[in-house]
């Protein structure tokens, strides 16, 4: 009777805990550098942790010629399963054109959610879509981990800035 009232026990017990993931499977404290191509751009982003499930972002890109698009803003992160987080975030963007025909500078919001998703124990594939005004943010890609501090990616990305672009970058975690 005792053993029988254990095992009912323990499977009432056990079916009231989730079966989903409880930690994040992805490192979302770093320092990215980015170089682009057509056009030519460099960039950097930075983001830590607030909470286990949101986190603040910075990052600036440019052609380097008097132009920026500096964006800061906070995010979300959590699992989605043992291999896969969904994440996205909400920017504010400080934007300067080159071009002296349009508006100097111009503040705007963008809005992106997307996925990441260990593909092998060292390869992470990664999407993302998003809003940026009236424009729209895509970037999707693969990053290679070499070590738990040191990543590299390759990535095809539209900013909503400069159009779509091929980019290389080097991410260090923390």
């Amino acid at each position: 009777m005792f053993r029988k009232t254990s095992v009912l026990g323990l499977l009432g017990l056990s079916a009231l805990l989730p079966l989903s993931a409880q930690a994040n499977n992805f490192n979302y404290n770093y320092f990215e550098v980015r170089t682009a191509f057509d056009p030519e751009i460099i960039g950097a982003e930075f983001s830590t942790f607030l909470t286990e499930n949101s986190h603040i972002v910075g990052r600036i890109d440019s052609e380097l010629d008097g132009d920026w698009d500096a964006a800061a803003g906070v995010g979300f992160n959590g699992p989605v399963g043992q291999f896969a987080d969904v994440y996205g975030q909400l920017l504010v963007h400080h934007i300067n054109y080159t071009d002296k025909s349009a508006s100097d500078s111009v503040i705007e919001a963008e809005f992106n959610i997307g996925g990441r998703l260990w593909l092998a124990e060292q390869l992470e594939l990664t999407a993302r879509l998003g809003k940026l005004g009236d424009r729209s943010v895509f970037h999707a890609g693969a990053r290679f981990h070499s070590t738990q501090q040191l990543s590299l990616s390759l990535e095809s990305r539209n900013n909503g800035i400069h159009g779509p672009q091929m980019a290389l970058s080097v991410r260090f975690q923390y």
